[in-house]
């Protein structure tokens, strides 16, 4: 399962960390650093930092207090848990890894991947039992060379049943043996076909999917985008230029498997779909108090651009409506594109309602300044805490529940269709309001028993969204 993340760097160092003078930065490295670092950077950078007794400037007057408080735990990750803000509830994202290394390969866009993307939902009248479906298959990836697509139904592993105890540890093997199965009304039937496959070092390109269908008078853009990589911004520019040269009129963006990124990148994509508004507000930020008091207002604002991070220009479409495709995996810089568009522009959303996502984090190291500089070398965590809500220009942000799409849709396992196929029921009803054409396509009630499950306790990391 691909992770859709980058690492980011603190922007400016913020004012004394205490409210006294005798609290300073550890002089000798001590195995017991790690725990003076996830303190220190939770109180200065946390969002919910107010909201948590044992964050507060006040809680400890000296360094020996802080010491004191820190030997009452024995791992790291107990710390970091114990200092979040209603875990689970308020605090669904914040994470906290024991090796960089690992965390800056998800965060660059690489991954260890056979190249499956793929859902997981309940089977038909069970709590416990699951299978697995194929969203899509990456291009160049060892899925790509076996005989799996979009559709595929696989309900067992190296001849293991699929359970909600044991689907994740089974796939996250680096090689396995799916044992497919077919889809027949909602039941799910081995069928004795077997696919193996085993996870490479990969760099996913996004931009996954680019055509121009001609609808009659009108020459529609269809765009699935599925990561907010900023590696890959001249690519998506690359992706627009060529749907403005062949003269589209209109555009349908899919981010149905979008969970996020780059909150620059969801800027730039936003000046692409417009270019009428460089320079007016596209987003902004929301820190905590500490972090906001001490910072100029201007640098938490987001505005809409007409060149890319290397000085290249944007290639804008100038549109005043966007047709954007969405499900529950559709999350974080995704739904800022949705809401930061929406008091410019008419934003059709399809499909189901999304994460809700709408806080971002930032990478903290072990460091004098919690970049990645001047590392402490007595060990390799590293944090990825909530550090933002970010708003739209009118300073609506508050879509925790998710984004409700305008016209509702669910992925129907038994009609999933060929992405970016005129027939695939997603692309067909948005083509179908394009043209002004009511269609029959109803979401599958058969589906709904088989929603795709969203753990977030393995997928917060997908859903991401980060501060250049």
């Amino acid at each position: 399962m691909k992770k859709k993340i980058f690492r980011i760097l603190a922007l400016a160092t913020l004012s004394t960390l205490f409210s006294c003078t005798d609290i300073d930065d550890q002089p000798n490295y001590s195995d017991r650093d790690v725990y003076d670092f996830v303190w220190k950077g939770l109180n200065k950078y946390y969002l919910y930092q107010e909201n948590v007794p044992n964050l507060n400037d006040s809680r400890f007057s000296n360094q020996n207090e802080l010491d004191i408080f820190l030997n009452n735990y024995n791992k790291p990750e107990t710390l970091f848990e114990s200092l979040l803000y209603n875990r689970g509830t308020i605090d669904r994202f914040s994470v906290i890894f024991n090796d960089y290394t690992k965390l800056e390969q998800v965060l660059s866009g690489s991954n260890d991947t056979n190249g499956m993307e793929y859902g997981v939902s309940l089977k038909t009248g069970s709590s416990t039992d699951v299978f697995g479906w194929v969203k899509y298959v990456m291009p160049n990836s060892d899925a790509a060379s076996k005989n799996i697509s979009r559709g595929t139904i696989f309900y067992a592993i190296d001849g293991i049943p699929l359970t909600m105890s044991n689907y994740q540890g089974l796939l996250n093997k680096t090689s396995y043996t799916l044992n497919l199965a077919d889809y027949n009304n909602g039941a799910i039937t081995p069928n004795g076909q077997s696919v193996t496959l085993e996870k490479k070092p990969y760099t996913e390109n996004p931009v996954f999917l680019t055509k121009t269908i001609d609808l009659g008078s009108k020459k529609v853009g269809y765009l699935m985008y599925n990561g907010f990589f900023s590696a890959f911004d001249t690519q998506l520019n690359e992706a627009f230029g060529s749907l403005k040269a062949n003269g589209i009129s209109d555009l349908v963006l899919d981010l149905r498997y979008n969970s996020g990124g780059s909150v620059a990148t969801a800027t730039r994509l936003a000046s692409m779909i417009t270019g009428q508004f460089t320079g007016q507000t596209f987003a902004k930020q929301q820190w905590n108090s500490k972090y906001m008091a001490s910072t100029d207002p201007a640098n938490l604002i987001n505005p809409f651009t007409n060149t890319l991070g290397n000085g290249s220009a944007i290639n804008s479409l100038g549109l005043s409506k966007v047709y954007i495709l969405t499900t529950k995996s559709t999350a974080s810089a995704s739904e800022l594109v949705i809401n930061g568009l929406k008091p410019y522009v008419n934003v059709i959303q399809i499909g189901r309602t999304t994460t809700g996502k709408n806080v971002g984090s930032i990478t903290l190291y072990d460091s004098p300044n919690f970049q990645k500089q001047k590392l402490n070398p007595t060990h390799k965590y590293a944090m990825q805490p909530l550090v933002l809500k970010i708003v739209n220009k009118d300073g609506f942000g508050d879509y925790s529940s998710g984004l409700t799409p305008t016209y509702e849709l669910a992925e129907n396992l038994a009609n999933l269709g060929k992405l970016g196929e005129i027939d695939e029921p997603y692309l067909a009803k948005a083509l179908g309001l394009i043209q002004n054409i009511r269609l029959g396509i109803q979401k599958s009630k058969d589906f709904k028993t088989h929603e795709e499950i969203i753990d977030k306790s393995i997928r917060n990391l997908e859903m991401e969204m980060y501060i250049d």
